[in-house]
């Protein structure tokens, strides 16, 4: 008689815990859209990063080093040359809001993709631009851009699709650099992160060709 009370009294009371239970996760916000990412190299890393992170749906973009063999390279080895790594850019973005399609075509449509020697100002092989991939359907969004680029120029695209590798984040001086309010010593003297990244882009050319080749349809040009 004892045991049939005791469980007659803990079963309404279990059953009001897991109606609270399943209350309080309804109440919980909904889990947020997976993210992708997308890793290019596109010369500066500086440039690359600061163009991306000024569109809409992109959720943060990271400077590092990819596609070579020196574990955990430095800027000044990567920049000397030898370690067979790309300056490049990790772009986190939200699918539901900008697609990977849009973001490779802005990417071809913000560098040089027919110079095979580096972009702009910036010469080597670390400079050089290339589109990384991690499976077959993202390899065929890459070529279909690549693709898409070309007919557009009327130029053969040298900017190879690559098979993507550890993604080693640069130095903490080079995430943001382009919105950095640290003084700097330049070439053009003293200056705010922020200053001294505009006078480096404008001086090495970026925009000036960008224009050159894309016109209106570039989407970056000048930023």
């Amino acid at each position: 008689m004892t045991r049939t009370v005791y469980h007659d009294c803990i079963k309404p009371t279990l059953l009001f815990a897991l109606i609270v239970f399943v209350a309080l996760l309804r109440a919980q916000p909904a889990p947020a859209a997976g993210t992708e990412t997308l890793t290019v190299a596109g010369g500066c890393f500086w440039c690359v990063e600061s163009d991306f992170e000024s569109v809409p749906g992109v959720i943060g973009a990271v400077s590092g080093y990819t596609g070579g063999t020196t574990a955990s390279p430095t800027y000044d080895q990567v920049t000397k040359g030898g370690t067979g790594h790309y300056e490049a850019v990790q772009i986190s973005f939200d699918p539901a809001r900008v697609s990977r399609e849009t973001l490779l075509n802005m990417f071809f449509r913000s560098v040089d993709p027919t110079d095979a020697g580096g972009q702009f100002c910036d010469r080597g092989d670390s400079y050089r631009t290339a589109v990384f991939v991690s499976n077959t359907g993202e390899k065929a969004q890459a070529e279909a851009a690549k693709a898409n680029a070309q007919a557009a120029l009327n130029q053969t695209v040298v900017t190879p699709i690559l098979q993507q590798s550890t993604f080693y984040p640069a130095e903490a001086y080079h995430q943001d650099y382009y919105k950095g309010e640290k003084l700097v010593f330049t070439r053009f003297g003293p200056k705010r992160q922020k200053k001294a990244y505009k006078a480096y882009r404008q001086a090495c050319g970026r925009d000036a060709r960008v224009k050159q080749l894309w016109g209106s349809a570039a989407p970056f040009a000048g930023s």
